[in-house]
């Protein structure tokens, strides 16, 4: 016979088992679940850079594909004229005269430029070859005086449209104070307003033509009886002054420095159909060709494109179809299949959208327009659907008046009335 105190040690050594067997089961599970959950999202890690503020994001889709720092604020120095080249050829035609004011001779003093006179006349193509390949800052601020002046106003109208036009283009931390980059302490952007700036102006082929350009020459004018030459700065594009840096795919971008910005340096590069844009900003030389570069690898290895068109011809909303052009594509990790791409439909204003997501993060999106009801200006339709609207309104007059008159003869029968 068993005493009841064995009994009351065995029970404890059953309940000590079931306890432990059951805090190993959970502990299976816990790391079970963990191990999934860090398996199912597939986005890159990133690598590590010298500089400080960097931004790799893919020209078609807007995806972020590299981030560090993006929304500090810093001195853009030069690559601002990127930014002055977009709002000059939005506009104004390229073989508007630009002459050269005493106010755009200034900024020829201790910084870049290409040595022009007061009075001096360029076109205004002239004027942006020389601000974006040898970044002259007096034929950036002579372009800003010649639109200010177009809309009526004086260089400050030029600046005045900068600031406007970023915060169309969606930037939250940026304000720009002049044309060209000159130290400023009302002059700073961020990484990330710098790469929508950037790929906004990718998108103008005005730009993207002058961008890519190696050489360009102006000719003898009212002040220099001599041709001027023109090289690009950019040396992962053209090799000015070594081939160490250069890379293939790129498509060029702009070079910038000053003291207090450090070097900055935005780069647009191509692999297959996959259009890269990288910003740099407050870093060392020569990191910031170094640090791009390796961006560059790092994306152009981790991600693919996907063309939507290859997955669903259509995008269905509310009974109706809507069909996704063939140039239509988003990206994602390499090792992500389409089926993992979340969607999500919505209406916006007079435009449909459809954002494409993995795991939170935006990846691309399609734009519908929604088409509107025609409304018709022929007299004679419209006379008929006047004349329909009307019939329309006696039936229903009709109507309540019958059921009126119908009601009121009940009550009368009835002794109610």
């Amino acid at each position: 016979m068993v005493s009841r105190g064995k009994k009351r040690d065995f029970f404890k050594k059953i309940m000590l088992a079931t306890t432990i067997l059951g805090l190993s089961v959970s502990a299976f599970n816990i790391n079970s679940c963990k191990v999934r959950a860090e398996g199912e999202d597939k986005w890159p890690a990133g690598i590590e850079i010298e500089t400080p503020n960097a931004i790799v994001m893919d020209v078609n889709t807007g995806a972020i594909l590299y981030e560090k720092n993006i929304n500090e604020r810093h001195y853009p120095a030069s690559i601002t004229k990127i930014f002055s080249t977009l709002i000059a050829v939005e506009n104004c035609k390229l073989n508007e005269n630009v002459t050269f004011s005493a106010d755009a001779i200034k900024n020829e003093i201790d910084a870049s430029h290409i040595a022009r006179d007061q009075g001096e006349v360029l076109t205004m193509e002239q004027c942006l070859y020389a601000s974006m390949l040898e970044s002259a800052n007096e034929c950036a601020y002579a372009l800003a005086e010649h639109v200010g002046i177009k809309k009526g106003g004086n260089y400050r109208t030029f600046i005045d449209l900068m600031n406007s036009r970023a915060k169309e283009i969606g930037c939250k931390d940026s304000h720009f104070n002049n044309s060209n980059g000159m130290p400023d302490d009302q002059h700073y952007t961020t990484a990330y307003d710098m790469a929508l700036i950037s790929r906004e102006a990718y998108n103008n082929p005005i730009f993207r033509k002058i961008m890519s350009t190696k050489k360009y020459t102006i000719p003898a004018t009212n002040k220099h009886p001599e041709e001027t030459y023109l090289r690009n700065h950019h040396m992962m594009y053209y090799p000015r002054k070594t081939q160490k840096y250069l890379y293939e795919g790129c498509l060029g971008g702009k070079t910038g420095y000053t003291v207090v910005a450090n070097s900055t340096l935005v780069t647009f590069a191509k692999r297959n159909d996959m259009v890269l844009c990288c910003v740099v900003l407050n870093t060392k030389t020569p990191n910031h060709y170094l640090d791009t570069i390796r961006l560059f690898d790092y994306c152009f290895n981790n991600y693919k494109i996907l063309k939507l068109s290859n997955y669903e011809k259509t995008i269905q909303y509310k009974g109706k179809k809507h069909k996704i052009s063939s140039d239509k594509c988003i990206i994602v990790p390499k090792n992500v299949d389409y089926k993992e791409v979340e969607k999500k439909i919505k209406k916006v204003g007079k435009n449909l959208v459809v954002e494409y997501n993995y795991k939170g993060r935006k990846i691309g999106n399609v734009n519908f327009k929604i088409p509107q009801k025609k409304v018709s200006t022929n007299p004679k339709k419209l006379n008929k659907k006047n004349m329909k609207d009307a019939n329309v309104g006696f039936a229903i007059i009709f109507v309540i008046v019958v059921i009126f008159v119908g009601i009121t003869i009940y009550r009368k029968r009835k002794g109610y009335i």
